[in-house]
């Protein structure tokens, strides 16, 4: 009887040992998966301040099109007038 209790015992204490040792591993990937989402937050701040630029850019680039562009088309009919006379 002694033998079968000190199985049990022991079978007992590799489970709990086998717990431990799984809630170690949960509780590293949960800091882990932290880490990373801290990680994708800082490059989303990063993209989004990125963005924010280009589109600065993009529209600073469209009002000197625009620009320019109507400066040509104010320029046409003298083109056409001259070359009439």
């Amino acid at each position: 009887m002694y033998y079968v209790l000190i199985g049990l015992c022991l079978t007992l204490a590799g489970v709990a040992g086998l717990q431990l040792t799984y809630m170690f591993y949960l509780d590293r990937l949960d800091r882990e998966r932290k880490r990373r989402l801290q990680e994708i937050e800082r490059k989303c701040l990063r993209l989004t301040a990125k963005l924010a630029d280009a589109e600065k850019v993009i529209a600073e680039q469209e009002i000197v099109i625009d620009t320019l562009y109507s400066e040509a088309s104010e320029e046409e009919p003298w083109a056409e007038v001259l070359d009439e006379s």
